[in-house]
């Protein structure tokens, strides 16, 4: 890459507009909870790449960006590699997208504070009870896998 990786203010702009107009399960704007993961991994030490990453986490998955737009963005290896990794593939199994995350130089801190967000009570409150329930197990679970 030649280009100057993209700012952080940058990388906050281009993820707002990307996912603008989608909502999380609770009807929220969606970029709230990218801000949430944001700041959670600012909170726990997390560094610029990984800010970065924290931003971006969702956006080749929710189908926001295009994958073919993260090879090529203005972003350091560090964290596209974070971003791919935390991206959840169509039929992965849970065990394999653990091992790619820990694998992954940086990448725990940012999926611990998707984690944290999304199991974060007063947003399952909010749901109906079997889909805050599915979740709180799938949250649970992913969280053993990852040794957090």
């Amino acid at each position: 890459m030649t280009d100057t990786p993209l700012s952080l203010a940058e990388v906050e702009n281009l993820a707002r507009t990307a996912h603008e107009g989608q909502t999380d399960k609770a009807g929220r704007p969606y970029a709230e909870h990218l801000a949430a993961v944001a700041d959670g991994v600012r909170a726990r030490g997390g560094d610029p790449e990984q800010i970065a990453a924290a931003w971006l986490h969702d956006a080749v998955e929710d189908d926001a960006l295009p994958a073919a737009w993260l090879a090529g963005a203005a972003l350091t290896e560090r964290t596209k590699a974070i971003v791919r990794a935390v991206t959840k593939r169509p039929g992965e199994e849970p065990e394999a997208y653990a091992r790619r995350i820990l694998a992954t130089p940086g990448a725990l801190l940012v999926k611990e504070a998707d984690l944290a967000h999304n199991a974060d009570p007063a947003r399952l409150a909010v749901l109906d009870g079997p889909t805050r329930k599915r979740l709180t197990e799938k949250y649970t679970r992913m969280r053993a896998l990852l040794g957090l």
